[in-house]
């Protein structure tokens, strides 16, 4: 997740300058105003107040919190840590982007790699460091060779129907439906649908090392 370090500007009293961590993009911080506003809205409704009880409840004058809620705003640290504290999360989460926010990846924007006899169809359609989840699909009688990853890779397979025989390092194992398979992926293997006629689908988990 994006995180960013919070800290209090000598030059401008009390108003906050934010230092970006790895991978927090400068248009998080061009967001912070609209992220506030979002954030102290949605918090304060979830929990049934009306500004005014917010207001009492966090000692802020109700003006500064409907500006807070507005985007007008341009609070102090002493204000953004009372409304944080009266809404019972970190000053990060109430300026960072919404946790509420979604976005739709439709069918046609996700990416399906073919190759002869299979398809490999992403489950995650945003990248998530170390991890790689897709859902195979293997022809009637199709098979797929792996590309070996890099060193310490772990690969998790799991048939939702049909059966498919997975070859790796010499060894050799046939799996049905609902069965599982841990493997090393650093090392050749090879995937085969073993039914001539109908498809056999799969599950693929691959965990890279963190090395």
């Amino acid at each position: 997740m994006c995180s960013a370090t919070i800290l209090p500007c000598g030059h401008s009293g009390n108003r906050l300058a934010i230092k970006l961590a790895d991978g927090y993009r400068a248009s998080d911080v061009d967001d912070t105003g609209g992220n506030l506003a979002a954030n102290a809205r949605r918090l304060r409704e979830a929990r049934g107040l009306s500004q005014q009880q917010m207001a009492t409840l966090s000692g802020i004058p109700r003006p500064t919190w409907a500006s807070l809620e507005s985007g007008d705003a341009n609070p102090t640290l002493s204000v953004l840590a009372r409304a944080a504290a009266a809404l019972s999360v970190s000053i990060e989460e109430l300026i960072g982007p919404p946790r509420t926010a979604a976005r739709l990846f439709t069918a046609a924007e996700v990416r399906t790699r073919k190759r002869k006899g299979a398809r490999l169809r992403p489950l995650l359609p945003e990248a998530i460091a170390g991890l790689e989840i897709s859902r195979l699909e293997l022809e009637p009688g199709g098979h797929l060779n792996g590309i070996p990853h890099t060193p310490g890779t772990r690969e998790y397979l799991t048939v939702e129907s049909g059966r498919i025989e997975l070859v790796a390092s010499g060894e050799r194992w046939q799996l049905g439906p609902g069965d599982s398979l841990v493997f090393r992926g650093d090392q050749r293997h090879t995937y085969r649908n073993l039914d001539a006629a109908r498809p056999a689908v799969a599950i693929s988990v691959v965990c890279f090392s963190a090395s």
